[in-house]
């Protein structure tokens, strides 16, 4: 769970993240303000869980940017506890993904469909 707790802390400054743990499963919930279902890839493999997630923006051709600090793409890779199944639940509602990993043995490589609330 530390490794867990570590990869964590090292998203970016503009990422939040919470972990939750119950007797049956572990659960992240990500802030990601912009993404959508569509726009951000889930995976679980090898005892990992992959996120790459990006935001749309579009402010027309009356706008150039000077300056740009909100970033565009997160790729992330965050460590599942050994106990961690591979087979999860996820949705996204406003930008805010829930990823739901039952308590199990690790599994193969699976993709994740994430629900649009």
């Amino acid at each position: 769970m530390d490794t867990v707790r570590e990869a964590l802390r090292e998203l970016p400054d503009a990422v939040f993240a919470d972990l939750l743990e119950s007797e049956s499963a572990y659960r992240l919930v990500i802030d990601l303000p912009g993404a959508t279902a569509d726009t951000t890839d889930l995976r679980s493999e090898g005892g990992r869980l992959q996120i790459e997630a990006r935001r749309e923006k579009s402010f027309g051709g009356a706008f150039d940017y000077v300056r740009e600090d909100r970033p565009l793409f997160l790729d992330v890779e965050i460590p599942l506890p050994p106990d961690a199944g591979s087979d999860a639940d996820a949705s996204m509602e406003r930008g805010v993904l829930t990823v739901t990993i039952p308590k199990r043995s690790a599994g193969p490589a699976q993709s994740i469909d994430i629900d649009e609330a």
